[in-house]
């Protein structure tokens, strides 16, 4: 997405815990220098936004949650109840905690969006079982951000929730099986595209990478 909103001229200023260590986001950060800043941010923690949003006086034209994390062993009558509280800290709670920092950098902006990054398997609607951790995280975020979607639209912020897609990442390469996956650059030029088209008519929707409507 950094990269993909960047070559689309637009100014990124994109976090990760740990900066020194991301060496590929620093490649990108060197060869757009003018467009990408990057900046220290842990989402668990959940002052650390407003330390950052305390930095940042310029606009945000789209603020993207995208952090998130999951447990792989979830299975019923061996769950990790701790494990499960922490990744709806992450999952849930982080998202909300950063768009409260951010909220009046967003409102003075042209653009007023608020996206979070969900996923299908956040959907009701999904008929296989499991994922007990992330699946509710997800869903708690979907219902979340759909009720900050009615509670924003006086001050004219758009609020919506995209997938990004079954992307071939660290996060997935794991896991044995399922539908095929998308290189994390086709998803991220989707997600560029949908969060550049966004328009007040999608708050409160949840949409794919490729603009179509997800089941809740």
């Amino acid at each position: 997405m950094t990269e993909a909103l960047a070559e689309r001229g637009w100014a990124v200023t994109a976090t990760c815990r740990a900066p020194d260590e991301a060496a590929a986001l620093q490649a990108l950060g060197a060869a757009h220098s003018e467009l990408i800043q990057i900046a220290p941010l842990d989402v668990a923690d959940l002052e650390a936004a407003e330390r950052l949003a305390a930095r940042i006086e310029a606009p945000i034209d789209a603020l993207v949650n995208n952090a998130g994390i999951a447990w792989r062993d979830t299975r019923f009558g061996a769950l990790d109840y701790e494990a499960w509280r922490r990744v709806m800290e992450v999952n849930l709670m982080a998202p909300m905690r950063v768009a409260e920092a951010f909220i009046e950098q967003v409102a003075a902006s042209e653009h007023r969006k608020i996206v979070s990054i969900s996923s299908s398997l956040g959907s009701i609607a999904a008929t296989t079982g499991g994922n007990y951790f992330y699946r509710t995280s997800k869903a708690a975020l979907n219902m979340a951000m759909r009720s900050l979607a009615k509670d924003l639209a006086p001050r004219g912020v758009t609020v919506a929730l995209l997938s990004p897609g079954y992307v071939d990442t660290d996060f997935t390469r794991p896991v044995v099986g399922g539908p095929p996956k998308i290189s994390a650059r086709d998803s991220g030029q989707g997600l560029a595209d949908a969060i550049i088209g966004l328009t007040t008519e999608d708050s409160g929707r949840f949409k794919r990478f490729n603009g179509q409507l997800v089941d809740w």
